[in-house]
């Protein structure tokens, strides 16, 4: 079992996380109600991703994770609430 988080691990979830937010497309109109729940999450995961990259350059790995691990839950969220689309079931939990 593994109990420390390690940069191999950050690397990997980094780059799962950057792919998944590059790939991602917004999958309501823009004149839709959701449109501004989407924009919200889209926000969310990015500024998560941001804290994730401030931390880590600090060194501190437990919290760069869990930021990345916000960003990446908002990513999720968008797309099981059908607001993003998102095929691929490698960076995406409900693609």
């Amino acid at each position: 079992m593994e109990r420390e988080v390690t940069d191999e691990k950050l690397q990997k979830y980094f780059r799962i996380t950057e792919e998944a937010l590059k790939r991602l497309e917004v999958a309501v109109h823009e004149k839709s109600l959701l449109h501004a729940v989407a924009m919200d999450f889209l926000t969310m995961a990015k500024s998560y991703f941001e804290d994730a990259r401030y931390y880590y350059e600090k060194g501190d790995y437990v919290t760069a994770f869990a930021a990345l691990n916000y960003a990446h839950g908002f990513i999720d969220a968008g797309v099981r609430l059908g607001v993003f689309r998102g095929e691929d079931d490698r960076l995406f939990a409900f693609g």
